[in-house]
């Protein structure tokens, strides 16, 4: 009886979690002027300057070079870091125009509306 209860609980939660997804990408192409013809890199980071530019440009060869043609954009939202990684984010930003900085703020701005939607 309580595999029961557990397994619709799990499944309620998968259910609101699909729907939930489901309403951030309705949300994203309508509202927004991201297309939905691929798939956008969101990356929350925090005091992360070591590994940050290792990271984004692994992910921008993949991007420009590899086969993954279907991802168009990475967003670093930066979560107040202390360190200098918003700077080398924003330094790769210049160079590379798919790679977009922001503030953790204005990331939940756009995740709060999507929820309030």
């Amino acid at each position: 009886m309580i595999d029961f209860f557990l397994n619709a609980i799990l499944w309620t939660l998968a259910l609101y979690g699909l729907f939930e997804i489901i309403k951030t990408i309705v949300y994203m192409c309508t509202y927004t002027n991201m297309k939905a013809d691929g798939i956008y890199l969101i990356i929350a980071v925090k005091n992360q300057e070591e590994k940050i530019e290792g990271f984004l440009r692994s992910s921008l060869f993949k991007l420009l070079y590899g086969r993954e043609d279907y991802l168009k954009n990475i967003i670093v939202a930066d979560l107040d870091s202390t360190d200098n990684t918003k700077e080398i984010a924003k330094k790769l930003s210049k160079d590379y125009e798919c790679v977009k900085v922001v503030d953790w703020k204005e990331c939940k701005d756009v995740l709060d509306s999507v929820h309030d939607s």
